[in-house]
């Protein structure tokens, strides 16, 4: 009974939230060009659901595209630096910076020599490139040295301890980087879509945010807000449900009373 109240818990606070927000708009009669009721952003799900379905899955397919250029892009460069302490110490320095960069400074540039969709691509793979990159790369280095040294001993090279121990002992930080590139492939891809959109070059759920501003549509606005918080849910939820199917092995199996 505990463990299906605590799986329940976080949807009843959500339904409890969503009552509340419900009952006070109604009962201090707020506008809704100010704060829209619940009921009315469903509503205006329901009545523009194909428009908002096709912006969401542009805004979706960038970010999975970014995604997995990223976490491969990332993987094969921490796999790099872990052959290489020197190449690490390179070209680290390069991906800071560009991880430290404002987005927001990056995507007007972008735009100037980039068609929009490619733009958006390359927004979203740089935000969520240096997550993957770093926990990667962590996850190599934080791998047992008693382990390294028997696979020595065992007459091992380099490549064999790479990719047979160090790679494999590393997945729990590389699928929580995923998890966090996940996020961040799509908060790129809203903010470069953003950009694009007030420059009307752009079809994706972030256009459709600036459109209903431009044409005060609030509800408009906070439903595709909505679709993008459940786009993100789903995302992180689909990259944690196989970072969990990957790494039962390394999950401690409860132990079965005699």
């Amino acid at each position: 009974m505990n463990g299906l109240f605590a799986r329940l818990a976080p949807l009843l606070a959500l339904a409890a939230l969503i009552g509340l927000w419900e009952v006070l708009v109604r009962a201090c009669d707020i506008p809704p060009a100010q704060i829209p009721a619940p009921s009315l952003i469903a509503k205006t799900l329901i009545d523009n659901g194909p428009q908002l379905l096709a912006a969401t899955a542009i805004t979706l397919r960038e970010a999975l595209l970014a995604l997995a250029l990223a976490a491969a892009g990332g993987l094969a460069l921490a796999l790099v630096f872990a052959w290489s302490p020197w190449l690490e110490k390179t070209f680290l320095p390069l991906a800071i910076a560009l991880q430290v960069t404002p987005l927001i400074a990056i995507a007007p540039l972008l735009l100037i020599y980039l068609e929009p969709p490619t733009a958006v691509l390359a927004c979203a793979f740089l935000v969520a490139f240096f997550p993957i990159l770093s926990n990667a790369s962590a996850g190599l280095k934080a791998t047992d040295r008693g382990l390294i040294e028997l696979f020595r001993l065992k007459g091992a090279s380099r490549g064999t301890i790479l990719l047979l121990l160090r790679l494999p002992s590393a997945l729990p930080q590389i699928f929580t980087g995923l998890r966090i590139g996940g996020g961040l492939a799509l908060i790129g891809a809203v903010a470069a879509e953003l950009a694009a959109g007030a420059a009307g070059n752009s079809e994706g759920l972030a256009f459709r945010i600036v459109e209903a501003g431009y044409r005060l549509k609030i509800p408009m606005m906070y439903a595709a807000v909505a679709l993008l918080c459940l786009c993100g849910v789903a995302l992180y939820g689909a990259l944690a449900g196989l970072g969990h199917m990957v790494l039962r092995r390394w999950r401690d199996e409860p132990e079965t009373e005699a």
